[in-house]
Order: structure tokens, then C-alpha cells, then sequence
């Protein structure tokens, strides 16, 4: 089964992607979807939106898990964030996957098993899991990671080896 993160930013979006079989799971991809400074927000959702269509399209995941919307303390962040979301939401329905929402904190506890830990933290435990040693990527990438392996942690396929 093949499980794909979403982290969703309007200037940078994390994308990860992991495998599994059975009880096992492992490192397939990863990588970011940078727009360009300057662009208007309408461009920007379309370069995230048309991005991730291809990569989807590339890949054919089974689910496709997108970290909810955290609540910034700027209310314009918050609504820009909530834009950037939309288009990835549409992008993973489009392709007929299927769909998991989690909160950051969700994320942390599956990952780290502290819904309050660091995005350090974060990091870490995404490289023990995956086997990554000391790779150094984005924290867009972890934070994708993350999600999908969070996504892979509640799915159904995951749970029939533990009943």
C-alpha cells in the first residue's frame, strides 16, 4: 500500500511518500513544492495544485493523508493556510485516493508519542522509522513523512495484523 503525506504551505508544500507491506513500512519519496515570491495567491494555488496532480497522478497512492490546519495567531495566515489546503484537498479527491485528515498534534503522538514534541523531534523519530540516518532534508518533507506514516499507523490494512 502506498501512503502519501501532505504538508500544505502556499510557499512551500512537503510531500512524502512511504510503502508498506504488512506490518512493514519504507522510504519511497519525498520532496517540496516551492512557489515563487512575488506571485500572486491565485498562481501560487495553481503551481500546488497542478504539482501535486502529476506527482499523485505519478505515483498512485492508496491514501493520501494531509495534515489539518494548525491556528496561527495572525488570522490572515491562518485563511492563507486554509487556501493552500483547499487545492490539496481537490488535488487528492481528484485522484481518487483515499483521503485522511490529522492534526499536527495527532501527527506528533503517533510519531513521537508527545503530541507536544518539537519538530525536531519529529525529524528524529521520521529517520528511526524510515531508516534515513542522517539524511537532511526540508522540515516540509518530515512533516510530510510524518503524516504518512501517521496515515499508516490508523489504516485499516495496518490494523488486521493486530486483531
Amino acid at each position: 500500500m502506498l501512503f502519501f503525506g501532505i504538508d500544505p504551505g502556499t510557499v512551500i508544500t512537503g510531500y512524502g511518500v512511504i510503502s508498506s507491506s504488512g506490518n512493514i513500512i519504507n522510504y519511497e519519496d519525498a520532496g517540496i513544492i516551492r512557489t515563487t515570491p512575488g506571485t500572486s495567491l491565485t498562481e501560487k494555488l495553481e503551481v500546488i495544485y497542478d504539482s501535486l496532480i502529476e506527482k499523485i497522478n505519478e505515483i498512485q497512492p492508496d491514501c493520501i493523508c494531509v495534515e489539518q490546519a494548525f491556528y496561527a495567531k495572525n488570522v490572515h495566515t491562518t485563511l492563507v493556510l486554509g487556501h493552500a489546503r483547499g487545492v490539496v484537498l481537490l488535488a487528492a479527491k481528484k485522484c481518487n485516493a483515499e483521503i485522511m485528515e490529522f492534526t499536527p498534534r495527532e501527527i506528533k503522538q503517533a510519531i513521537v508519542g508527545n503530541g507536544n514534541a518539537a519538530k525536531d523531534q519529529v525529524e528524529y523519530m521520521v529517520k528511526i522509522i524510515l531508516g534515513l540516518g542522517q539524511r537532511k532534508v526540508s522540515s516540509d518533507m518530515y512533516d510530510a513523512l510524518a503524516a504518512a506514516i501517521c496515515a499508516f499507523y490508523h489504516s485499516k490494512d495496518r490494523k488486521k495484523f493486530y486483531v
